[in-house]
């Protein structure tokens, strides 16, 4: 029995589509209570905070969002008593709006872009409530990497990863993520993934992009820039494409930045494979429940297959709205 819903927090690696001579593996971050992989900075940087005395349960919390960690704050506060008010540019959508609710929070649409929704939490703070930062708080990236890293590094085995593929909006999960996983496999190249047209750390400049959660159009201060070895850029269109193929041929259902990081993941896959090595198949649930073989039938061993991880953040279910899925 957990003592909280808080207590749930944490995913399974799933092995996706892989091409020959190379293994694929991610991260599905929708099996978090919240629905994503920001319940953890969520949890992290509100349990900081008590513990350095800056907050207690029934003070006023507010912070901007793009949805997900605005739905992970959401389901925090409702279980510690916390009153929140979520600021979120407009054009995000329904479900996201619809979940924050549920979980009782308020909620500001603002018209404009982060910036704008940074703005606006300015304000509030100014009134009296306490913002806890996600793009600047140090509590966002160790989140992943006393979790998120951890937990990979013992679901991955004996296995070697070479590649560590994620999104960046606040830099915490690759930042956090990746320095945990960096020091367990030090040869482990970082790879971030961003909007085609809001290229941010490929260009130095935003664009305009329907990204929900990924490239937020300014460089975060969470993000270690010295950790990436490699920028990778995907295009909405492509992402949406991807989306429609994992949750048709694979049956996993997430949203924009997860089809990106697939896409760059694949990428990554192609370029470090080797077809003259016969990759184990991971058992699954219509396998025998026997255990894998060490080796493969051509002699070579787990280890020597390339691996590459990387992180799905959310559902698919919060873009259903959007047409997505249509």
């Amino acid at each position: 029995m957990k003592g909280s819903i808080l207590d749930t927090i944490g995913s399974p690696l799933v092995q996706v589509d892989s091409p020959e001579g190379a293994t694929v593996a991610a991260k599905i971050e929708s099996f978090n209570p919240g629905g994503s992989a920001k319940d953890r900075p969520a949890l992290e940087m509100i349990r900081t905070a008590e513990r350095e005395g800056a907050i207690e349960p029934g003070d006023w919390l507010v912070e901007p969002t793009s949805g997900n960690t605005g739905i992970g704050l959401a389901l925090v506060c409702a279980a510690r008593d916390y009153d929140l008010t979520l600021v979120m540019p407009a054009d995000k959508s329904a479900e996201r709006q619809q979940v924050m609710a549920a979980y009782g929070a308020d909620l500001e649409l603002v018209d404009g872009n982060m910036e704008t929704a940074r703005a606006r939490a300015d304000e509030l703070v100014e009134e009296g409530a306490t913002q806890l930062g996600q793009f600047e708080n140090p509590a966002n990236p160790r989140s992943h990497y006393r979790t998120t890293g951890e937990e990979i590094i013992e679901q991955v085995g004996d296995r070697e990863i070479d590649a560590f593929v994620a999104g960046v909006g606040t830099g915490g999960t690759i930042s956090g993520t990746g320095q945990r996983l960096r020091e367990e496999f030090p040869d482990l190249e970082i790879v971030a993934v961003e909007p085609a047209r809001n290229a941010v750390l490929s260009t130095g400049e935003p664009g305009d992009d329907g990204f929900q959660g990924m490239g937020p159009g300014f460089v975060s201060d969470n993000l270690d820039r010295e950790l990436v070895d490699r920028v990778e850029t995907a295009r909405l269109e492509d992402a949406e494409d991807e989306c429609r193929r994992l949750a048709r041929e694979e049956g996993i259902l997430v949203g924009q930045s997860s089809g990106a990081t697939s896409l760059v993941a694949q990428r990554i896959a192609r370029e470090i494979a080797e077809p003259d090595i016969e990759c184990p198949e991971v058992p699954d649930a219509f396998d025998a429940t026997q255990p894998a073989s060490p080796e493969t039938d051509g002699g070579q061993a787990v280890e020597d297959c390339p691996l590459v991880v990387t992180l799905f953040p959310d559902s698919g279910e919060r873009y259903l709205s959007t047409g997505l899925f249509d």
